[in-house]
């Protein structure tokens, strides 16, 4: 197989970010203990710290027992799922993503502070997930968002509570891993990607389960459900130099097959985590516009 040329795929402003982020997250982390792999990341996304638009506040406060960030607005309320590989990753993380949503689409954004794994293994993470979007949807429609791991959960989540009298207007996925063949497609063509391997899939794979997952539960892999119908208008975004990539294409087919609404697009040059570079970078800043947008249009009740 020809190896990629990311020097002529990804521009100078995402090399920048690239080069950025590796100084803060040395690509061996994933070898060091689970503290200092949280500490780290941390610290990374401190880096990328954007801070809070002007008039944005939060809270922060329990729901259905899962410690969330509110950043209170209008209604209906966006439930944002942090990235992270199940792993790292909390309320700091991503507060200034969800201070921003907030800022430009007006709505109320609840930001979940699930628990991680390998200290709770599956299914804590997904069972949080569906505890704060059934305990919200009981009191009026929501959106879901999320980006890597908690794309998965709010796609897990979605496929888990349909028929179950939650009203979920759509749901927006970030470059999210849901379980594609991990031996076919873009894990293969990307599998030494900058900011994500194929390796470091396969390692957050079976450290959320404390050995080889389950093969074809969806509420682990929603890619592998047998059924797409009756799930909420979807956007999937793949980050085109990420082994993740085909899954949101893949998962956007599925629901068009099954019926149902939703749009796959593939960011050019982009790479796993770019929501961190949309000050940076004007492909991520175009991405991160898209996103916003369409959470807008989800919650007025607007098709794709």
């Amino acid at each position: 197989m020809t190896a990629v040329d990311y020097q002529s795929l990804i521009d100078a402003p995402t090399w920048s970010f690239i080069e950025a982020t590796n100084a803060a997250y040395p690509p061996d982390t994933a070898s060091l203990t689970i503290a200092d792999q949280r500490a780290i990341y941390d610290r990374m996304c401190r880096v990328f710290f954007q801070g809070y638009p002007p008039g944005v506040t939060a809270r922060d406060e329990a729901v259905a027992g899962v410690p969330c960030r509110i950043y209170p607005g209008a209604d209906p309320v966006v439930i944002y799922l942090h990235g992270g590989g199940y792993v790292v990753g909390g309320l700091h993380s991503h507060d200034d993503v969800c201070a921003e949503i907030r800022a430009r689409t007006g709505l109320t954004v609840v930001a979940v502070d699930y628990r991680l794994s390998p200290d709770h293994l599956h299914p804590a993470a997904f069972d949080d997930a569906c505890g704060v979007v059934r305990a919200l949807a009981t009191k009026g429609p929501v959106v879901l968002a999320g980006d890597s791991a908690g794309a998965n959960l709010a796609a897990a989540a979605a496929h888990a509570l349909r028929g179950a009298g939650v009203k979920i207007l759509g749901q927006v996925l970030i470059y999210p891993g849901l379980g594609g063949d991990v031996n076919v497609g873009s894990y293969i063509t990307h599998a030494h990607a900058p900011m994500l391997t194929r390796d470091d899939v396969l390692f957050y794979k079976d450290i959320r389960h404390g050995g080889p997952p389950p093969e074809d539960d969806p509420t682990v892999y929603p890619l592998r459900d047998t059924d797409f119908t009756g799930l909420p208008p979807t956007l999937a975004i793949g980050a085109e130099c990420d082994p993740l990539a085909d899954d949101a294409r893949d998962y956007a087919a599925r629901i068009i097959a099954a019926g149902g609404q939703a749009e796959w697009v593939e960011e050019k040059g982009l790479v796993h985590g770019y929501l961190r570079a949309r000050a940076s970078v004007p492909r991520a800043a175009a991405s991160f516009d898209r996103i916003v947008a369409t959470i807008s249009r989800f919650a007025k009740g607007e098709t794709l």
